[in-house]
């Protein structure tokens, strides 16, 4: 008898510890996609849409009552002036002033979750089910059957690559290409018919996917990891042909670990998070390649539109 009184008790006291452990952590509010503060759009009467999920902005934070906080709050000031950044910077960079653009804000994992492949795995449910959510709404009452450009970087670009292995085919039809920037897709993730890697400037319907270094040694694993996908975004070949950008670079694709390999650039200052390092140009993927990219969307798109 005293045996089972001694289990109870203990079983009581992981109950009462695990709780606890419930209650450090903050969860913000589920997203209301119906709701216009839930998104930053601009529609522009273009003949297509551009649907954009953004990287990480923000970092671990806790609460006023301590709580410890590890995703960013649609209904937070804070988080949503760091996110709306990157929102204007993008539709600045990619729409070229003719394409419609929808972003959801979401509840993004912070920066910290990226430690370990461990805590993304444990903490990306959350934000896909926000991006799974906005995307249905998108598709259902903003879209009017135009084709589509999905896009992302960085954690935008995994939640991306999620949402492509979910989609059906009365979607993926209208979809002009998906830009997965500086992420990564497996050989198990191309089994999914709307994992199709890009093979040139003007094919619909595929993936476009690279990752930038200086040398393959300063690849972030759980980033590229298990990359099987990848095009130079300034050439759009799939081989080593170098190709010169941006005054002084030149980057070229190395075949064998299907990394972006970047010449001639010589600061490090950009490496200011313990995430990368001076060779590892995380950070450049839009910025960098942003004319030939703005480009290489209208090429798709007026692809698309005329059925090739």
């Amino acid at each position: 008898m005293k045996h089972n009184y001694l289990h109870l008790l203990i079983v009581a006291l992981l109950l009462v510890v695990s709780c606890a452990g419930n209650r450090k952590e903050y969860i913000p509010k589920v997203p209301d996609y119906a709701a216009a503060d839930s998104w930053y759009n601009v529609f522009r009467g273009g003949p297509a849409d551009l649907f954009y999920i953004a990287s990480t902005e923000v970092f671990d934070q806790t609460t006023e009552e301590g709580l410890e906080k590890h995703y960013a709050s649609v209904h937070s000031e804070a988080d949503r002036a760091a996110i709306l950044a990157e929102l204007e910077g993008v539709d600045r960079r990619l729409s070229g002033d003719s394409l419609n653009y929808f972003s959801p804000y979401y509840r993004q994992m912070t920066m910290e979750s990226y430690c370990e492949e461990k805590t993304v795995k444990e903490r990306t449910e959350i934000p896909l089910s926000d991006v799974r959510a906005a995307f249905d709404y998108y598709w259902k009452h903003y879209n009017e059957g135009r084709p589509f450009v999905l896009a992302g970087f960085s954690q935008g670009a995994q939640l991306a690559v999620e949402l492509l292995k979910e989609m059906p085919d009365s979607v993926y039809r209208h979809m002009v290409a998906a830009y997965v920037l500086g992420w990564h897709v497996t050989e198990a993730e191309l089994a999914s018919p709307a994992v199709v890697p890009a093979q040139g400037a003007t094919d619909t319907g595929v993936v476009i996917c690279y990752n930038s270094v200086k040398t393959p040694a300063a690849a972030n694993p759980l980033i590229s990891a298990g990359n099987c996908v990848a095009i130079n975004p300034v050439n759009w070949c799939t081989d080593a042909t170098p190709a010169p950008f941006c005054d002084s670079l030149t980057v070229h694709l190395d075949p064998e670990s299907k990394l972006l390999l970047v010449d001639g650039y010589t600061r490090t200052d950009h490496a200011a998070l313990p995430w990368f390092t001076g060779e590892n140009y995380h950070t450049f993927e839009i910025r960098w390649y942003t004319p030939f990219l703005r480009e290489n969307i209208l090429e798709r798109v007026r692809a698309k539109i005329a059925g090739k």
